[in-house]
């Protein structure tokens, strides 16, 4: 569960980056299938949409990978507190 430090604004706009048109299509077609999967939908003309990820296309043998970019939810968020010990406190 991510825990805010403050309340997250109603609407945080970032351009878009760049993309190719092969980047466009590969992520049409996994925004498809996420939509088939029931993890995406669309959002309808009344609604806000609270935070625009930037979407990133990787390509790995001719096969493209979906990524996000969260990297404004980090100055909302809590650190933690308790991070993974180093591996040579665990031992001593």
């Amino acid at each position: 569960m991510l825990n805010l430090e403050r309340p997250y604004p109603p609407l945080v706009r970032r351009p878009d980056y760049p993309a190719s048109p092969r980047a466009r299509e590969a992520l049409e077609s996994h925004i498809n299938e996420l939509m088939k999967l029931g993890v995406l939908r669309k959002v309808g003309h009344n609604e806000e949409v609270e935070v625009k990820t930037h979407v990133i296309i990787t390509w790995n043998n001719d096969k493209s990978r979906m990524g996000g970019d969260f990297g404004a939810l980090n100055s909302y968020s809590i650190a933690e507190r308790y991070p993974i010990p180093r591996i040579h406190e665990t031992f001593n």
